[in-house]
């Protein structure tokens, strides 16, 4: 009778033990993989955290030596946080040099979108379709030693020197310029100066903005680092959540007037 409790207790163990592993074994791919914490392991936050690094890979796949975020991974979990009550709002990280221009306004068009409070933070670099992303967000920061690039749209490998390829690049960079102008507080005529100006980079046509370059001319709200973002994106759950609240008040005080009518 002792050792049938003593295996089966023995028994339970293990099994704890091997779940405990797979949970970790789990975690740890999806941090290797997606490069963020899985909501459904031990870690428990209201807040969700993604980060965009390296290149934005978009239609084509790049060489396996190159530092990549696939768009076709961050478009389920953006859509998670919307779907998922006990997420409240989102943190995307940039260190991004920029890449496949569809895949970043896909992602950007669809942060932008979100009902929850969002907030976005560049560290070390938020270049070229990476500036869209970062102002994307409702409010955004940038660390002080931080840069951004703005350039013309252009692209790379065979193409078509006909006057309607260069009239699809311009409206292409149209639309980045219109979504940059939508969602931060820079005008366009200043983004289109910086894009196109000769003196600032030696071998490229645009401008290198540091950190507080990009606060002054509107593109970036705030200099920050990651505990000033937490404590911004907190105030606008905070603030979202006081807002439901008093709808509800609101509808519950229509209703009881209507009752009494």
């Amino acid at each position: 009778m002792i050792n049938n409790l003593y295996n089966a207790a023995s028994d339970e163990e293990k099994n704890g033990e091997e779940k405990n592993k797979e949970g970790n074994e789990t975690t740890q791919k999806v941090i290797r993989e997606l490069g963020t914490l899985d909501m459904a392991a031990n870690f428990r936050s209201e807040v969700h955290y993604i980060s965009i690094i390296g290149n934005i890979e978009g239609h084509m796949v790049l060489p396996p030596d190159n530092k990549t975020t696939k768009y076709e991974h961050l478009i389920p979990q953006i859509i998670a946080v919307e779907e998922n009550p006990n997420i409240k709002g989102l943190l995307v990280v940039l260190n991004t040099v920029g890449g496949d221009v569809e895949a970043g306004l896909a992602l950007a068009e669809l942060i932008s979108s979100i009902s929850k409070p969002t907030v976005s933070l560049v560290l070390g670099g938020g270049h070229s379709i990476g500036i869209p992303l970062a102002v994307s967000a409702d409010y955004s920061f940038i660390c002080g030693t931080a840069t951004m690039t703005l350039h013309p749209v252009r692209t790379s490998g065979l193409v078509i020197t006909a006057e309607s390829t260069f009239e699809q690049l311009l409206k292409t960079q149209e639309r980045i310029v219109e979504f940059i102008v939508k969602n931060s507080r820079a005008n366009e005529d200043t983004i289109l100066r910086l894009m196109n100006c000769t003196d600032n980079m030696a071998n490229d046509v645009g401008t290198l903005l540091a950190g507080e370059e990009a606060v002054k001319i509107g593109l970036i709200d705030e200099v920050g680092g990651l505990t000033q973002a937490l404590t911004k994106l907190r105030t606008l759950i905070r603030d979202t959540d006081a807002g439901e609240g008093s709808n509800e008040d609101d509808a519950a005080s229509d209703g009881a007037e209507q009752t009494n009518n």
